[in-house]
């Protein structure tokens, strides 16, 4: 191998080694942002839940779930 073809070879390589790396940084990425959005949709259905005993309380309280 010549220098023009050991030097063009070692620039694919370190192409592919980036794309490789970015890849996997955008994998974790993504992941990070999926877990996030669980995390936001499992505290708005607490406190949705939350909200729907304090209203049940409320009404228990003044009577109107007779």
């Amino acid at each position: 191998m010549d220098q023009s073809q050991n030097a063009s070879h070692q620039a694919g390589q370190t192409k592919g080694q980036a794309e490789e790396k970015a890849s996997g940084m955008m994998e974790k990425a993504c992941n990070a942002a999926e877990s996030a959005k669980e995390s936001c949709q499992e505290s708005g259905q607490q406190m949705k839940s939350k909200a729907q005993g304090a209203a049940d309380a409320v009404k228990s309280t003044v009577g109107a779930n007779k």
